[in-house]
């Protein structure tokens, strides 16, 4: 599995996108749902922020969450209305192509 491309951070290095789990579970996706909830973004006036640790947004669990997200089947869409909903509790629906 190659790596991913590395990120850099302004004053702590260069951070890499940290990996994928080979399988989805469910733990995964409650991890993932808390993850862009925390992490969400906040405007600033040096502009967008992570909300959790004031690193630049999206942040390395805020883009995890969104990564893992994704492979569960949620569409942007939904990935966007948890992090308004902005409970880290949230069960997402499961998603179901043509539904």
């Amino acid at each position: 599995m190659p790596l991913a491309p590395a990120r850099q951070s302004s004053d702590r290095g260069v951070l890499r996108d940290i990996p994928l789990p080979p399988y989805v579970t469910v733990e995964d996706v409650q991890f993932a749902v808390r993850a862009v909830v925390v992490h969400a973004p906040r405007s600033w006036s040096g502009g967008t922020i992570c909300r959790n640790d004031a690193s630049p947004h999206p942040c390395r669990l805020h883009r995890w969450g969104r990564r893992v997200l994704t492979l569960r089947g949620l569409p942007p869409a939904e990935i966007d209305a948890l992090v308004e909903r902005g409970d880290p509790a949230a069960a997402p629906r499961p998603y179901r192509p043509g539904a």
